[in-house]
């Protein structure tokens, strides 16, 4: 059954529906659920969180995994890479988020889209939007992760755009050899070449991803390509 609204939306409508009636939120909040046709909070939620893509591939994901996340600009693979890392740490693993292109806002904004509570999971959950981000930057931030952590770099690309940086096929070499020896998953966001056409294919493939320069895609263990609510699941290798 399709929501009427986004999930934070009808949470939204649920507080509101608390401090109108004065009913304690978990009662507002299955008064929503009621309306939108099941019969308490908590079976919306686990029917919202089967259907989303991140619950099927999160299993299988193994530590040492290097993973290649793509979509064209507004199919929600920022939101699935969160989802992943929400359902890590569902697991009681960490959870890291290296980002050159958003604010700590815009993540805490993102957590509410998919339904979460930020502060649920802010014990485990590490937020980093540093200029400097790099592989060794990378490498040296999350030294003491443990095994099992997942992190997503935000966005392949961008790893590459600074010149003192070293080649993004030796940043991803580094990241991978690093994913292996530390038993961590690392997940790739990364952008698909304008020339991909959807009315040919579905869903974007590894042969369309964007890259200013060369990079063995090989490196990758596996890739999820999203595009208007299709999602592809492959080895890339």
């Amino acid at each position: 059954m399709k929501l009427s609204a986004p999930i934070y939306h009808l949470k939204r409508k649920a507080r509101l529906l608390s401090r109108e009636e004065k009913i304690p939120l978990h009662e507002a909040l299955n008064r929503i659920a009621l309306q939108e046709g099941y019969n308490d909070w908590s079976l919306l939620a686990a029917k919202l969180s089967a259907a989303r893509p991140a619950g099927k591939l999160i299993a299988r994901l193994k530590p040492g995994d290097l993973v290649l996340l793509g979509a064209r600009p507004g199919q929600g693979k920022t939101l699935v890479s969160l989802e992943l890392a929400v359902e890590a740490m569902k697991s009681g693993n960490r959870a890291m988020f290296f980002t050159l292109e958003y604010t700590k806002k815009d993540v805490v904004e993102r957590f509410e889209a998919i339904g979460a509570e930020y502060a649920q999971f802010d014990r485990l959950f590490e937020f980093d939007c540093s200029d400097a981000i790099s592989a060794d930057y990378i490498v040296n931030t999350s030294a003491s992760a443990p095994r099992g952590t997942l992190m997503v770099v935000d966005y392949l690309q961008l790893l590459d755009q600074k010149r003192k940086n070293p080649e993004l096929a030796v940043q991803v070499r580094a990241l991978r050899v690093f994913a292996q020896d530390r038993g961590l998953i690392i997940v790739f966001i990364s952008q698909i070449d304008r020339s991909y056409d959807p009315l040919k294919k579905p869903c974007p493939d590894i042969r369309d991803v964007r890259l200013p320069n060369p990079l063995d895609l090989q490196l990758f263990d596996k890739t999820c390509f999203l595009n208007k609510g299709e999602i592809q699941f492959q080895p890339a290798n």
